[in-house]
């Protein structure tokens, strides 16, 4: 009898090693379940009962990682005014200004009040010394504190102090029981926290735009105290006329609050923090020494400085040119006045815009500001003169944001801060003892001369300084040059070298060759 076929369903063979699981090959049908089969397996009498499979795992899809877009590099800003897109900046260079304008506002009111409370100008020249000496004799070591601590929490001391005195000093006078001893003790105070707040305020500017924008942020911090400069006396003046000496001083205590408001504001995860000196390199003498040995630095330095003693005793030559030269009096002198702080204005923004500063154009701005001081000194009537001083005010400022720029940029972050207290205290010293000096010359000898004495003496000092450029350039040039030569001839001896041993010899080694030599060799 043939056997039959299996019926759906019914395991065609069954092994002791192997086992064919049911429905082999076939998926349900939606919904029904294997209890719900049409057909059942015909029962093999044989066969044990066939285990239930275990659920195979549905292995868990590994995701796919996203790819990180790479952040494209923002492009440095560039123009005239390429630092006030950087955030911290603004806010900074916008408390500055304002702190200037009060600053000035403050000054012209208290040699006024002093004045009226004396009638001493020798009171009121105490009171100068006594709130510049601090910045000369520490400025340096206010370096540096600025290399050692953060340098907007110095500026948060340093501001508010001066401020709280402002505030005293105008309680003082709006009620009458001011003495000029409280205008000594405010000058004192104010001259120690400057010693500290000027040079840490100078270095912070690379701290709140890089290094890339370091030029520019110093150039627009020159526009800003140029401003102030100009807008200051306006604005005492005014407020004196009309309201009292006293709101001169309340009006500078607000100006500092704004600059604390502002410092409050800068986010300190945008800094560009500076780098850590080492332990021999936190020294001021250290510092001195950079600035010594360094032409990039010791050049601007000594230049500034050499200009210092005349340019910025400027308002005492204009003063006597309107006395003694054009008989205009106040109105002329104010007008000389706004003219030469026009042009440094100008000054300053023409320094914003150029992006590399070499000592051949430090040196090319110190001459063309002895020059137009000498063409000044010859002016043979007040319109020349006045377009001179237009001149003469922007090549000074040109000249000094260079050098200032030139001075931080070659320090470095490390020690930034020292380098220009060092800095500050050539320049502000060179003012200091310049201005007996030009007094005297404009009294004895007259305006005209005491202006020309200006341009002549660092004049000189600018042709031994490209002088001695030029010799270095000389050196460097004939330095460069031995060794391309000597490269040119050693590229020309190996190349002979290669050629000579890729040539095959043609024939055999002469023995004449072998001959000649030594017994020696021969062996």
């Amino acid at each position: 009898m043939m056997d039959r076929p299996p019926a759906v369903g019914q395991d065609r063979t069954v092994t002791p090693t192997s086992v064919v699981p049911e429905q082999s090959g076939k998926s349900l049908s939606p919904g029904r379940s294997p209890a719900h089969s049409t057909q059942s397996p015909a029962p093999t009498p044989s066969a044990s009962p066939l285990p239930t499979p275990a659920p195979i795992p549905t292995p868990t899809p590994t995701p796919t990682p996203t790819p990180t877009p790479t952040p494209t590099p923002t492009p440095t800003p560039t123009g005239t005014f390429a630092s006030l897109q950087v955030r911290n900046y603004r806010i900074f260079v916008t408390g500055h200004l304002v702190a200037n304008i009060g600053g000035w506002t403050q000054r012209v009111a208290q040699d006024w009040l002093v004045l009226t409370l004396t009638g001493s100008a020798t009171a009121v020249g105490l009171t100068t010394a006594l709130q510049f000496l601090p910045t000369l004799l520490l400025g340096p070591w206010g370096g540096l504190l600025a290399d050692r601590l953060p340098k907007q929490r110095i500026l948060l001391v340093t501001q508010s102090v001066m401020g709280l005195s402002a505030a005293a000093v105008a309680v003082l006078a709006l009620t009458g029981d001011i003495r000029v001893g409280h205008i000594f003790v405010l000058a004192a105070v104010l001259g120690i926290a400057t010693a500290v707040d000027n040079p840490t305020r100078q270095s912070f500017a690379g701290e709140l735009v890089g290094p890339s924008l370091l030029r520019n942020a110093i150039s627009l911090n020159s526009t800003a105290f140029q401003l102030g400069a100009l807008i200051g006396p306006a604005v005492s003046g005014v407020l004196i006329g009309l309201v009292g000496i006293g709101w001169s001083f309340a009006v500078n205590a607000v100006s500092f609050a704004v600059t604390v408001l502002a410092l409050l504001r800068i986010r300190s995860s945008d800094l560009y923090p500076a780098a850590g000196a080492g332990r021999a390199g936190r020294r001021v003498s250290a510092a001195a020494r950079e600035v010594l040995h360094r032409p990039e630095m010791c050049l601007p330095f000594v230049l500034a400085t050499v200009f210092s003693v005349f340019t910025a005793n400027f308002p005492v030559t204009l003063a006597a040119f309107s006395a003694e030269v054009f008989h205009t009096g106040p109105t002329g002198f104010a007008v000389f006045t706004g003219v030469l702080a026009a042009g440094s204005v100008i000054g300053s923004l023409l320094a914003a815009r150029r992006k590399v500063i070499r000592l051949r154009t430090i040196a090319t701005m110190a001459g063309l500001l002895a020059v137009s001081q000498l063409a000044a000194s010859f002016a043979p009537g007040e319109i020349a003169f006045t377009v001179l001083l237009l001149a003469l005010g922007l090549s000074s400022v040109s000249f000094g944001v260079s050098a200032n720029s030139a001075v931080q940029l070659a320090a470095g972050d490390a020690m930034r801060g020292r380098v220009m207290g060092i800095y500050l205290l050539g320049v502000m010293g060179a003012a200091c003892l310049g201005g007996p000096l030009v007094g005297a010359i404009n009294e004895h000898l007259g305006p005209r001369t005491g202006l020309a004495a200006g341009a002549v003496l660092p004049g000189a000092v600018t042709i031994a300084a490209v002088v001695l450029l030029a010799r270095r350039q000389d050196i460097t040039m004939r330095s460069a040059a031995q060794g391309s030569s000597t490269a040119l001839i050693r590229y020309f001896r190996t190349s002979a070298d290669r050629i000579r041993a890729a040539v095959p010899s043609s024939g055999p080694e002469p023995r004449k060759a072998i001959s000649s030599a030594s017994p020696t060799q021969r062996s």
